[in-house]
This record gives C-alpha cells, structure tokens and sequence, in this order.
C-alpha cells in the first residue's frame, strides 16, 4: 500500500552527522510546548507516553483544532479528524506491531508517513522525531508533523493515490509535496500569531525548523519529474513560506499551472561530478563580471551611470566601512573586497559555490542602491539588496547560454540566508534582516518578481 512520507531517506544522513549536531552559530532552539495536550484528546497508538510522544501528541491535538477551523474557511466542509488514528512506533523493537501500509515495525525507520488507505499518521519514535528534536528543536517536529495532516487534508480534497495515478501530470509528487508544505506553514503562521492554545514558535525555533526542510531535499540533481521528487531545499522552504505569508486558501490553489519549482537535473557530466560546484577562485572569475553586467544594465535603464566597482581580493574579513562579513561593498572607493583567504573560502567549501555567489550578489546590488542614489545604510537598503542578489539569481537561473546555475545552486542560496546574516547587512555592516526566514523571503522575492519589486 502507497503512503506519503517525509524522511525516509534523510534519517540516514542525519544519524551519520551525529545526533547532537548543530546548525553553526546558532543557539538551541527553545521549547516550543507552552501547554501539554491531555490524553483524552488525540489518542496515539503505540505509545511509551515518553517526551518525544507527547510532544507529537501536542503537536497533533493543535493542528487538528487548526483544521477543524480552517477546513470550514477554506472548503466549506467541515474537517473530518483521522478514522484510522496516530502510531508511534519504536523501530529498535523488533517485536512492536507495524503500523498501517506496512509490513513491519522496521518499515517505519527513519519516517514519519500519512496512509491514505487507513487515514493514519505514524512515525518512528526512536530514530527520527528524537533526531530531529535534538539537531533542529521541538519546532522541526511540529512541522513534519503539520506537513503529514496536510497529507491528510489532500486526501479529503480528492487527491488520492488513485487520483495521482490516473492524472499523474494533474497531480505529480513535487506538487502535491509542495502543497503539504504550505499547509505546514499555514498552520505555523497560526502557531507564530499567537492563535495555539499549546504551542509558541519563535523566529530562532522558526529558522531552526526550516534546516529540517532543508535537510529532507531531495539529492542535487534529482529530476522534477522523477516520480518520488519532494521538491529542493528551495522549492520546500518556498512553498512552506507561501503558506505561512499567504493561508490555506492560497495552498489549495496550487497547481501545475501556477507553481514554479526551481529543482532540475544536472545536465552534463562535468556538473555531476563536481556536484553542480565550481572551485573557488573559478567561481569569483565567472560571477564577479557576470554581476557587473547585470547591474550595469539595470543601472543605464534606470537612466543613472554604473561606476563597475572593482572586485578585490583581501587577505582578511574586509573591513572598509564596518562589518559587512567576508564580502564588503565599499562606497569610498567603489569597490567589492572579498576574502579570499579564510572565511569566504570556508564558507564555500562547506555550503558550496552559489553560497559565495549569494554574498558577492548582495554587496554589488548595494553597489546598484549606490548608483541609483538610494540609500545603503539601514534595514530598507539591507532588504533591498537581498531581493536585487534574487533579481539577479533569477534572471541567471532563466539564461539558456553564458554563466548559468547548477542543480543546488538555490539551495545553497537559501541555506546561507538562513545560517548567517552577512547577505542582509547594510553598507556599514548593521540592521540587518532578522530572522532566516525574512531574509529568504526577501530573496524570493526577487527570484520570483524581478527588480521591480526591490524598488528599483
């Protein structure tokens, strides 16, 4: 029997990393339970009524009141609560009892699923809900969980396996992975408006629980139309947002026809063997002019003269006119310093080439605020330079000849955003957008809508 599920693979490469990994520079996310459901509410099969259960329970009882509103308001239906029930399942116990569209406890390892053909939710309570709680807070199992109930509300709006199966181009499993993200962040934006009775989010635990989204992307250079595609880490935290910024009416809306996913396959063998990354010092050579370009261009539009700042190598974190991190705009001399010593270089090795790209974008885009006499200091001028580096990335990712983006590249955009706020920080290095989560939107935006919508 067909389920939908969410971390059947990931739970591997989160185990690999060491349970008690963290997210660089960010503190522990704090608890999110503000008031524990009672067991008369939702029953879980199953279970020890451990920690990691009751908060799942809590989560569930929550997300159900949710539905029980939001259903009427978006379907005008009442919500119908799931006949078949919740499963906790300790997968290190070969003797516990398999949940629904399952064989055995162990099928259940490193997952947490909806069953269409029971209408259950089940998850894997020793090896999954514990690692996620433990590398990305309490907030990362509420949203796996919120995404799994969206499942569930598919499946009451008639998009069933049997559905996906007879209109497979109507209904392909990017979109409808896609669209139980967005009822996810629907029900977090409820969470975050301070509407839950039990539950309280807050930005840190907000930007902490999308790295689990990020971590359950499918690999670099899987195929949008490959059967089993969840989407990238940029598709899912996009779609995730839309819910959030935009409610449930919005998620029961997307289609085919109206969503954009930015996942593809790699298209050569150069690309796939070097995972979609360019080397260091290759990267600067080919993005540096490429930016200058595209700047240029939106600057003679506008009617204003573009100064080509100068990209300059330093042998340390630039420091011309504060703390802008590894990659500095430098308004007195109109030039882009760039470490090509430490930082930077990490920062590349670890998070890959268009991370790199995704900072050297945002300081010429405060290079473009410059030139057009807008303002570079201040959180207006940091916003505004983070959807111009989208303006840019969009206008690239469109490009059929010359620099172009590699399976991954938005990926490691997103990824960037949300760990570090170098991108976001003004001409002086200060007000930057806070949280992650902003600052990709403001990116997004870009990405989606061009520089017009930076104000440019």
């Amino acid at each position: 029997m067909r389920h939908r599920s969410i971390a059947l693979i990931v739970v591997t490469a989160l185990l690999a990393a060491g349970c008690t990994a963290q997210i660089p520079g960010r503190p522990r996310a704090a608890k999110v339970v503000k008031k524990e459901a009672s067991s008369t509410t939702i029953q879980v099969r199953g279970t020890d009524n451990g920690p990691i259960d009751k908060l799942a329970a809590t989560a569930l009882t929550d997300i159900d009141e949710f539905w029980k509103e939001s259903s009427q308001q978006t379907f005008n239906k009442a919500w119908k609560p799931l006949s078949g029930g919740y499963f906790s399942v300790d997968t290190a116990d070969s003797s516990a009892k398999p949940p629904p569209c399952t064989q055995k406890a162990a099928d259940v390892e490193g997952n947490a699923f909806y069953c269409p053909a029971a209408d259950a939710i089940a998850w894997d309570r020793a090896s999954l809900l514990p690692v996620l709680q433990d590398r990305f807070g309490e907030a990362a199992v509420v949203v796996v969980l919120a995404h799994e109930v969206g499942h569930a509300v598919q499946n009451r709006m008639g998009i069933t396996p049997e559905a996906e199966r007879r209109e497979p181009e109507k209904y392909p499993t990017i979109l409808t992975e896609a669209q139980a993200d967005c009822f996810a962040g629907a029900f977090i934006r409820n969470v975050a408006d301070g509407k839950s009775e039990r539950l309280d989010i807050n930005a840190d635990a907000l930007d902490k629980a999308l790295g689990a989204l990020i971590t359950f992307r499918d690999p670099v250079g899987t195929s949008p139309e490959d059967e089993q595609a969840h989407g990238s880490a940029f598709d899912r935290v996009a779609a995730f947002q839309d819910g959030y910024e935009q409610g449930t009416k919005f998620c029961a809306a997307m289609s085919v026809q109206n969503r954009q996913f930015t996942q593809r396959a790699f298209t050569s063998v150069k690309d796939r063997a070097n995972g979609g990354n360019l080397p260091f010092d290759e990267m600067l050579e080919a993005v540096t002019p490429d930016l200058d370009g595209f700047f240029k261009n939106l600057a003679t539009t506008a009617g204003k003269q573009w100064p080509s700042p100068r990209a300059e190598a330093s042998q340390s974190e630039p420091d011309c006119s504060g703390d802008q991190g590894p990659v500095a705009y430098c308004p007195s001399d109109k030039t882009i310093k760039i470490d090509t010593k430490d930082e930077l270089p990490e920062l590349h090795k670890d998070e890959g080439d268009y991370a790199t790209g995704t900072l050297i974008a945002t300081r010429y885009a405060m290079a473009e605020l410059a030139a057009l006499g807008k303002p570079i200091e201040g959180e207006e001028a940091s916003a505004a330079a983070l959807c111009l580096a989208g303006a840019y990335t969009g206008a690239v990712f469109q490009r059929q000849d010359g620099f172009g983006l590699s399976p991954g590249d938005f990926d490691e955009a997103v990824t960037v955003l949300l760990k570090y706020d170098y991108a976001a920080r003004d001409a002086k290095g200060g007000n930057p957008v806070d949280p992650g989560f902003e600052r990709v939107a403001r990116f997004r935006e870009g990405v989606f809508e061009g520089a017009k919508k930076c104000g440019v």
